[in-house]
């Protein structure tokens, strides 16, 4: 008998791209997932477990997982790539020779790619020359969608088949699934945020309150926007889910990877020492490196991303740098209504 479910397959055995992937199946799609780890694959076919990122989560035992990338991606409608940014190009060229024009790309990778500072839909764009690429990103830890918590998140595509087709595929009662046309704003708030996650986990080791970490907060958003605007997106994005809703929860959880590495830092130990005591990619210590040469080569005013950099590459004390941003200048709130440069003007008339 023909099995005519919707097939989607999923790039990678991460713990994001294990939730979707079954979510997908939940919805009643054939789901494939690809992964380098042969064992993994056997144990995800087997046990119905990925023990190494989500332990304790009964995978749907429809996903069928796989090292044969051809196997995965051939004849999928709908191809989810969660990748880390740094293998990201080498995996989507893995996949091209089966890829087709008119199958739907989409990234869950909140990274940059280094060379060109390029986003991950930037890539598969460069990679494939199709139409239908999209990027999903917001306030989704993995461990919570898996808890079947109730979790938003935005599809994010200029191409309107690449937004309802995911909304279809990824919707359920507890996984909303927005829609919007900024990929760009959108992909770059997924990344963005992870700087000032790191900052936030500084911050809380260092025994900071509460008025700390809601001026962190704010701070980072503005900062951000100001960022992601300069090279062209749309300020408003920010205000959704890919913004201020991904900046909260990877600025509040101890579930946050990057918010972790932070804390790690702020108790007083090396950029290594965290990202080895993680045992996974956190993907914001290359962002702060990304954005501090970018800020710096457009002119871009940062300073918490230039206090991070300070930190993580210049051995900066933590405790150091949080005294020195509060010795920058002290500009306007929200810079979309009253400009940094018309409150120098009347600092300039003040004296």
């Amino acid at each position: 008998m023909s099995d005519d479910r919707l097939k989607v397959a999923v790039l990678g055995g991460g713990s994001f791209g294990t939730a979707l992937a079954s979510i997908a199946a939940d919805n009643g799609a054939q789901v494939h997932q690809w992964m380098r780890d042969i064992a993994l694959a056997d144990e995800i076919n087997r046990d119905h477990r990925n023990r190494h990122y989500l332990p304790d989560y009964a995978i749907n035992p429809a996903v069928t997982a796989s090292t044969d990338m051809r196997e995965v991606v051939a004849d999928a409608t709908l191809v989810l790539v969660a990748i880390p940014s740094k293998a990201f190009r080498l995996v989507v060229r893995q996949a091209r020779p089966w890829l087709s024009p008119d199958q739907i790309l989409v990234s869950t990778t909140k990274g940059i790619e280094a060379e060109g500072f390029k986003l991950m839909s930037q890539i598969l764009e460069e990679e494939t020359g199709f139409s239908h690429i999209g990027v999903i990103s917001g306030p989704n830890l993995a461990s919570e969608v898996a808890d079947k918590q109730l979790t938003a998140t935005v599809i994010a595509s200029d191409d309107p088949l690449t937004r309802a087709r995911v909304q279809s595929v990824l919707g359920c009662d507890y996984f909303r699934v927005y829609a919007s046309n900024d990929r760009f704003g959108v992909e770059l708030g997924g990344a963005l945020k992870n700087i000032y996650a790191i900052a936030a986990g500084m911050a809380a080791a260092l025994g900071m309150g509460e008025n700390t970490r809601s001026m962190l907060m704010t701070r980072a958003l503005a900062e951000m926007s100001r960022f992601a605007v300069h090279l062209g997106a749309n300020p408003m994005t920010f205000l959704g889910l890919s913004g201020v809703g991904d900046l909260i929860v990877t600025c509040s959880s101890k579930l946050s990877r990057n918010y972790r590495v932070g804390y790690a830092l702020g108790e007083g130990r090396t950029l290594e020492e965290a990202v080895d005591a993680l045992g996974q990619v956190a993907e914001g210590v290359n962002t702060v490196h990304l954005a501090h040469d970018m800020a710096t080569e457009e002119g871009i005013y940062m300073p918490l991303a230039e206090g991070l950099y300070q930190v993580l590459f210049n051995q900066v004390p933590a405790r150091d740098m949080a005294k020195l941003l509060m010795q920058g200048e002290q500009s306007s709130d929200v810079e979309f209504t009253l400009s940094r440069e018309d409150v120098k003007e009347a600092r300039r008339l003040e004296e």
